[in-house]
């Protein structure tokens, strides 16, 4: 069941038409956030500069929005035209006057019951397309709404909630296709990356992230393991308009931590996949963990630049991975080119001249417990990094935590969680983060700002020469791009577990984060 409120007073906020060729262009009109990541190559880099390293300390919240939810919010809103469009818990949306904060309209959706996932109901965020708004719900379903009203326009059901699949991830509107991934790798379901049609809800093409019988892969998966091998899509990717390629990361195999039923690298699991906008065929993969037993996804969000490596101007992917190394790869083919580890470990000696990780012994899960770093949250996670071209740094939000892992058991039941194991807290440890900043093409450190644990929010940079981020104590702060030097933080009273945008509003700048139940929205004084 599901039901829409529409506030009055709407016509005081114009709404603008969303046109591919407008989010294709993002970095051309830096007072609006059109997709997920800023840009279609992920930079989450605004281009504003009115709040500025000298004058950072002035930041104030204009408003605050309160989420009508249980569950904490991780979503990255949208703004288009002083229209902000935030995502809440379970996939409703709420559409804001960015000028004031006032509520224009609700979606708001009850889920069925017996509706499941591993982590709460969450949702990271909406995507904007013509003069439509596009959300995935934690039943499986992807909605759009019209963008004026929040009516439903139509309502596909992309996949069974009752056998765990859900969707968290933003989606990603792409020419005339909205891309949309799956969570629910935890409850043994196959992984996909999907496409629909925008304007009727039809898909358009499906990849399946674990291969069947007969099909390329399949050969990495024991017996019949492929059936319930996981590879989940559940962070939003990139796009690159130029070869017309989606890149989208998978996450780890199935069964979680008990490798020895699914023996072999188990593709398309922990991957990078390049594939085609119009069709969905693969381009080409790059495995960043084979037969990973220790629930590294490879779903972190890649990042598009192009620079000079080895020698030669190349089009890269840069990508901060869970398993705590980080990788500049050439995405015109997959090649690696450079990795560096960014964040404690201790399961690997390094990667080979592919990227291969070379692994060390004994750290495997075994059914007393094995002590390897990091942690199942990995290095990082799900929120996002930036990078930005003026500082020519990338900054990520790492974490510098252990696990002990567990082997169990390993049964599939429809429905049910299927994780063979588990892990838990190294006793006595007291795990720490950082914002660090790494030299692109090396990963190389340039600085690191240290957090007193490790974090879940993501980080974003500015051509006023800052880097924003947040923290489990709850602080919202601002470091100098160059240096990560501290200049201004802010106590939100709750944990940080979400990404910062910034737009214009009324011709101020703003900045936005979402902390626990609440988005706050900061501009200068």
């Amino acid at each position: 069941m599901k039901r829409m409120v529409l506030l009055i007073g709407w016509a005081a906020t114009a709404v603008g038409q969303v046109s591919y060729d407008r989010i294709r262009r993002a970095d051309s009109e830096p007072g609006n956030w059109l997709t997920y990541s800023g840009n279609y190559s992920s930079h989450r880099f605004s281009k504003l500069d009115q709040i500025d390293t000298t004058n950072v300390k002035r930041l104030k919240p204009a408003w605050v929005y309160q989420i009508q939810a249980r569950e904490k919010t991780q979503s990255t809103p949208l703004v288009a035209d002083g229209v902000m469009y935030l995502s809440e818990p379970a996939g409703e949306v709420t559409a804001l006057d960015t000028r004031t904060g006032r509520t224009l309209w609700n979606y708001r959706r009850t889920m069925p019951k017996g509706t499941r996932g591993c982590c709460s109901q969450v949702n990271r965020g909406v995507a904007l397309l013509d003069d439509t708004v596009y959300v995935g719900t934690f039943d499986a379903h992807l909605v759009a709404l019209d963008a004026k009203s929040g009516v439903v326009r139509w309502d596909t059901t992309v996949a069974d909630h009752n056998l765990g699949h859900s969707i968290t991830v933003a989606p990603l509107a792409v020419k005339d296709k909205i891309v949309v991934g799956i969570a629910g790798g935890e409850y043994g379901v196959r992984g996909f990356v999907d496409a629909y049609h925008a304007k009727t809800g039809q898909r358009a093409w499906r990849f399946w992230t674990v291969p069947v019988a007969g099909e390329k892969g399949v050969e990495t998966w024991a017996g019949e393991s492929w059936k319930h091998g996981a590879a989940t899509t559940w962070v939003t990717g990139a796009f690159d308009p130029d070869q017309n390629l989606v890149f989208w990361g998978t996450g780890n195999p199935g069964p979680d931590w008990n490798g020895e039923v699914r023996k072999g690298d188990n593709l398309y699991s922990d991957c990078l996949l390049a594939l085609d906008a119009d069709t969905g065929k693969m381009k080409w993969y790059f495995q960043f963990t084979p037969h990973d037993v220790h629930d590294w996804d490879s779903t972190e969000v890649p990042v598009l630049v192009d620079g000079v490596v080895r020698g030669e101007k190349r089009k890269l992917v840069l990508f901060a991975n869970r398993n705590t190394f980080y990788y500049v790869l050439d995405r015109q083919s997959g090649q690696f080119l450079a990795g560096k580890q960014f964040a404690k470990q201790t399961w690997a000696k390094g990667l080979d001249d592919a990227g291969r990780p070379i692994r060390l012994p004994n750290t495997s899960p075994t059914v007393e417990g094995t002590k390897v770093y990091p942690s199942v949250p990995g290095g990082t996670n799900w929120f996002s990094p930036s990078y930005s071209p003026v500082a020519n740094l990338f900054y990520v939000a790492a974490r510098d935590e252990g696990g002990i892992y567990h082997m169990g058991e390993a049964e599939y039941k429809p429905g049910a969680q299927f994780n063979a194991g588990g892990f838990r807290s190294i006793p006595g440890e007291e795990p720490a983060g950082a914002i660090r900043a790494l030299r692109p093409f090396t990963g190389e450190l340039a600085w690191e700002f240290k957090l007193f644990s490790p974090p879940w929010a993501g980080v974003m940079s500015t051509a006023g020469g800052l880097v924003f981020g947040g923290t489990n104590e709850g602080d919202f702060l601002a470091l100098d791009a160059a240096t990560g030097k501290i200049l201004w933080r802010f106590q939100t009273g709750s944990q940080v577990k979400a990404n910062p945008i910034s737009y214009l509003s009324g011709g101020k700048q703003q900045v936005a984060i979402a902390s626990s139940n609440a988005l706050f929205v900061f501009e200068l004084e």
